[in-house]
């Protein structure tokens, strides 16, 4: 077992430009991502399309065209460049790529709270009802904190773990976060929309009453203390990699998206999911390890104020069709895809049989995930749902199975990875889960 022991904080508040130059300023300055650990290093990285809110699955990955018409839905299905695999028409992009992803259709959790199944598939495991006193309290690791934590960034003074364009909204969107490993662990969050003309990650900017000469000042007081603190062997090694990020061009020119070329921001669409995709991107390729895209809303009830599936559907399958599919195609295009692991899922899927409004409702018996990757057997669906979407009928995937395949990809062994909890008492990265085999026989 490897026991991994690190700072707890109950804050959720991802890390900004300002409160880093204010965590720097008291001497404090430590990031997740640049703290050592003694993981093995791989060039590898994950790109997470979080749906909140729960896309349904008979529209997306799991078509019945054969059901009657109340669980079909109002949509049809369509072939896919893999014989014999149907996706929801409003996927043609996909469709074509469908060789080069994975469907696993057959995850499942059996919950229908948004608050329990958010936390379920961020983290692997169950979270609070949605009804209970600490329904916002975050009990475990997200999977992008963990990463950062046991493997740091690919590339010097980048973060390990982004989020674009923000991570609020949704339904119960609320663990991103690093839990008891300490706020040092959560998001880098751009707090920005690459899709606006005027986008600008605020958290690149220094605050107007600390001027680069200011903290250089700071850095030198600093530099003083740590000899002192060196002398008494509890220096800070990682504070000089954490003025670096401060002041990163590399961090910088990541998200210089009015960088790319019109035609490829195009092809992308230009629209908040297709821009953050591409930022995505550029993330992945100046070094970030893990980034999360966060596709809202898929909450699509027909009810009090939400969208009908159909509403819904045209809304916001379209754009998300396009910009995952560009991703897929401009990461293979720059030999990329082979390292990149990209992931598209909610907390659960829908209710196959349409609700009286004409929406669905939660359904977490079983649903579909998206896993695309060049170096995992790809153009192949995982496990099978009954007749109507309803259940199981072969090879039941967990939350944990996911987790799994996701840490496997990176290199972590999570199996025997220990996190210290607020007790100092050790909590396993994965207790039940593994891999999904058939990504790699």
């Amino acid at each position: 077992m490897i026991r991994v022991t690190g700072g707890y904080s109950q804050d959720a508040t991802p890390i900004t430009r300002r409160s880093f130059v204010m965590a720097g300023a008291l001497g404090g300055l430590s990031l997740a991502h640049l703290h050592a650990n003694s993981a093995p290093r791989k060039d590898t990285a994950v790109i997470l399309f979080w749906m909140s809110g729960g896309p349904g699955h008979m529209e997306t990955w799991d078509p019945k065209p054969n059901a009657v018409a109340q669980f079909r839905g109002p949509f049809g299905s369509i072939p896919t460049s893999v014989p014999g695999v149907r996706f929801g028409e409003l996927l043609p992009e996909q469709a074509k790529l469908m060789k080069h992803l994975a469907v696993l259709r057959t995850v499942n959790h059996g919950s229908g709270d948004h608050t329990k199944a958010n936390h379920w598939m961020l983290t692997g495991f169950e979270g609070p009802a949605f009804n209970a006193p600490d329904f916002m309290n975050q009990k475990r690791p997200s999977l992008g904190s963990a990463v950062s934590k046991l493997r740091g960034p690919n590339a010097p003074t980048v973060p390990a773990y982004a989020a674009v364009p923000h991570l609020r909204g949704g339904t119960d969107n609320f663990f991103h976060y690093a839990a008891y490993l300490g706020k040092r662990f959560n998001p880098f969050n751009t707090e920005s929309d690459p899709n606006l003309k005027d986008f600008r990650v605020r958290n690149l900017t220094l605050p107007k009453d600390l001027p680069m000469e200011r903290l250089e000042d700071r850095r030198s007081l600093l530099d003083t203390l740590d000899q002192h603190r060196r002398e008494s062997e509890s220096g800070d090694p990682f504070r000089a990699q954490a003025f670096d990020l401060l002041t990163s061009a590399a961090t910088a020119k990541a998200f210089e998206i009015s960088a790319e070329p019109d035609a490829l921001r195009d092809q992308y669409g230009r629209h908040t999911y297709g821009q953050s995709a591409l930022l995505a991107r550029r993330l992945v390729e100046a070094g970030v390890t893990f980034v999360t895209v966060n596709c809202v809303p898929w909450d699509h009830h027909a009810t009090a104020g939400r969208h009908s599936t159909t509403e819904g559907g045209k809304l916001f399958i379209p754009p998300f069709d396009k910009a995952l599919s560009a991703l897929v195609k401009d990461l293979m295009d720059r030999g990329l895809y082979e390292k990149t692991l990209v992931v598209a899922m909610g907390e659960f899927g829908r209710t196959p049989r349409m609700n009286a409004e004409g929406g669905r409702d939660h359904w977490g018996n079983t649903f579909s995930v998206l896993m695309g990757c060049g170096s995992m057997k790809m153009g192949q669906v995982i496990g099978r749902s009954t007749e109507k979407g309803e259940y199981v009928a072969d090879r039941p995937i967990t939350p944990q199975d996911v987790s799994a395949t996701i840490f496997q990809h990176l290199g972590i062994d999570a199996k025997k990875v220990h996190f210290d909890d607020t007790l100092a008492r050790p909590t396993a990265l994965v207790e039940t889960g593994v891999p999904v085999r058939e990504l790699w026989s």
